[in-house]
C-alpha cells in the first residue's frame, strides 16, 4: 500500500500556494484565471508543475482522439481545481477517474469558491483501485 505520509511536505507546500493564491485574487473568480495564478505561483515558490496536463483515453487498446485535461499536475500529485459554491460528488469522481487512469497516488481537489478557500485530499490505493480521504496527515479517513 502507498504509504501517504511521504507527501505531507509537498502537499503543505501545494495547499500554502493555493492560500496565497485565494488570499490575493479573493473568490468567485473563474476556475482558468485560478489555474493560471497557482502554476504561476507553484513556480514562484520553486516547485516545478505542468499546467493543463493531457491525459490520453483508450478504448479496447486503441488510443481516443479524446482526452482529458488534468488541471495541475506536481509529481505525482494531480491537482484539480473548481470555482463554485459547494463540492460535490461530480467534482470528486472528476479527480478519481484522474487518479485511477494515471495511477498517481495522491490527489488534491482545491476550491476557490467560496469566502474561505476549501481543500481536499485523496489517496489512490492501486492493488484495490480506491480512492481514499486523507487528513492532513496524510492518514486515511474513508474511502471515498
Amino acid at each position: 500500500m502507498t504509504e501517504f505520509y511521504q507527501y505531507k511536505k509537498i502537499i503543505y507546500k501545494i495547499v500554502g500556494a493555493a492560500m496565497e493564491v485565494h488570499n490575493t485574487l479573493r473568490w468567485g473568480l473563474l476556475e482558468p484565471i485560478y489555474n493560471e495564478a497557482l502554476h504561476k505561483e507553484l513556480l514562484h515558490q520553486g516547485i516545478d508543475n505542468v499546467q493543463e496536463q493531457l491525459l490520453a483515453c483508450y478504448y479496447k487498446g486503441e488510443r481516443l482522439e479524446k482526452f482529458y485535461k488534468m488541471d495541475i499536475v506536481v509529481g505525482d500529485i494531480i491537482i484539480e481545481l473548481k470555482s463554485v459554491k459547494e463540492l460535490n460528488h461530480d467534482h470528486r469522481a472528476q479527480l478519481f477517474n484522474y487518479l485511477r487512469l494515471t495511477q498517481k497516488p495522491i490527489g488534491l481537489l482545491i476550491n476557490f469558491g467560496q469566502p474561505l478557500m476549501q481543500g481536499e485530499r485523496y489517496g489512490y490505493i492501486e492493488e484495490n483501485n480506491e480512492c481514499v480521504l486523507l487528513d492532513k496527515d496524510m492518514n486515511i479517513m474513508r474511502i471515498g
